[in-house]
């Protein structure tokens, strides 16, 4: 079998989209003859636990853990709230930043190039060195975010004659937080020449949507393939479908992922139409921003929310399941068409109908397209997408709301790791 070291920050217990990928890719890899070997954080700060998915790592494959120092540990001393807000991917409009906020923010872009884990890089180095040396690695894989995964790669390939195979979950420098981080021009010039020499030095690149593939076509001329997220099998009970007319986001929203056209279809309906009224909730299941609040409170919909929370991954799914609509809301700009949230595909495999807002031309709304999973619209539908709600709506009465989806099986974890361990042969 083809030896595989698998560098990564997020792992079990972390939870959230980040570690869904490479659980899942680890998962199925020896069935295509791979022997796959993790190496993670032993004491990792994630924003997000999930003990639940430990029950998920393979029992049979190596998993090599080193201690990291988390600058995000000080950082709290500051402010344990602002701090785990940031790292959770939450960053406020820049007018309602705090100072510390502000600080937090400029030390973090300026100070920790690309990201706050760099501080993990060397001693990763140095203690993977000294692993390959007494082990056969044929193949290295990183994957980023964080990017400073992608440095370790980079310098294990000077040391070492390895393939490394570099997997970009999102986008480096044209994410759309990236311009938040109120970088110097010296530090933005530096995130851009570490990126470069990432995609340049990697024998192969891995993106997760198509116009991510496309910016990294003007950069490097190394192989690049696209190998989406995607769903897993799962084998939980089937729940109930919920009573009311439930529309649920599940996930982070995030400041800027705020459609007040979706905000002003729902209190429009709610003020024309009495059973609507009756029927209604709005769910929210993760990490909610403050701004989303004040927002649905202002269009007076804040009476017919039910805001959860982070819950399992499992109990995520059960969610899924028994919502009469799922909601996907991404930011409105240019940096984020390329970006395909994890829970697109769990939303499709849950066969309830998708209700998307997001940028125009994304690669979101090819999918949705190409699978009949649901409507994508773009922040000026208003019109569009209260006509939506109410055609599903209507159907909901009814009792046959569902969705039929088309060549779903092709975004299995089987079926994606099926197609890396074919770029893990070949590279």
């Amino acid at each position: 079998m083809k030896k595989v070291l698998i560098i990564a920050y997020y792992w079990p217990p972390a939870g959230g989209p980040g570690v869904q990928r490479w659980l899942k890719f680890v998962k199925y890899l020896p069935d295509f003859e791979i022997e796959p070997i993790v190496y993670v954080p032993e004491n990792a700060t994630y924003p997000i636990l999930d003990q639940e998915l430990e029950s998920e790592i393979n029992k049979n494959i190596t998993i090599l853990k080193q201690p990291i120092k988390e600058p995000y540990k000080l950082a709290s001393i500051f402010s344990k709230k602002s701090t785990t807000t940031i790292s959770s991917g939450i960053i406020k409009a820049e007018k309602k930043q705090s100072f510390i906020e502000k600080l937090l923010l400029y030390i973090r872009g300026n100070f920790f190039i690309p990201d706050a884990r760099v501080g993990w890089v060397k001693p990763s180095v140095d203690y993977l060195s000294n692993y390959i040396k007494s082990n056969a690695v044929d193949v290295i894989i990183t994957t980023g975010p964080p990017h400073s995964m992608h440095l370790i790669g980079l310098e294990l390939q000077k040391r070492f004659a390895v393939k490394w195979i570099a997997d970009f979950r999102d986008p480096w420098t044209s994410i759309g937080y990236h311009k938040e981080l109120k970088l110097t021009d010296k530090s933005a010039q530096k995130h851009k020449d570490l990126e470069k020499e990432v995609l340049t030095k990697a024998d192969t690149i891995l993106t997760t949507s198509s116009t991510t593939k496309n910016e990294f076509s003007e950069i490097t001329t190394k192989p690049i393939h696209v190998i989406t997220n995607g769903y897993d099998i799962e084998t939980i009970e089937k729940p109930a479908m919920d009573q009311k007319f439930t529309i649920s986001h599940i996930g982070s929203l995030l400041s800027k992922r705020n459609p007040r056209i979706l905000w002003k279809a729902l209190k429009e309906i709610l003020k024309e139409n009495e059973q609507f009224r009756a029927d209604f909730q709005l769910q929210l299941i993760g990490k909610v921003s403050s701004e989303i609040i004040d927002t649905i409170t202002e269009f007076r919909l804040d009476g017919y929310i039910n805001v959860l929370g982070y819950v399992s991954h499992t109990e995520a799914l059960k969610y899924q399941r028994s919502s009469q609509m799922l909601l996907l809301i991404e930011i409105d700009s240019y940096e984020t068409i390329g970006i395909i949230p994890g829970k697109l595909f769990e939303y499709m495999a849950a066969e309830r109908p998708i209700l998307a807002i997001g940028p125009k031309e994304s690669d979101v709304e090819q999918i949705i397209k190409d699978t009949n999973a649901g409507k994508y619209f773009n922040y000026d539908n208003l019109d569009e997408v209260k006509q939506y709600i109410l055609d599903c709506y209507e159907k909901y009465q009814q009792k046959n709301l569902k969705v039929h989806g088309i060549g779903l099986q092709y975004f299995s974890r089987r079926k994606l790791t099926e197609k890396l361990a074919s770029v893990i042969k070949n590279v």
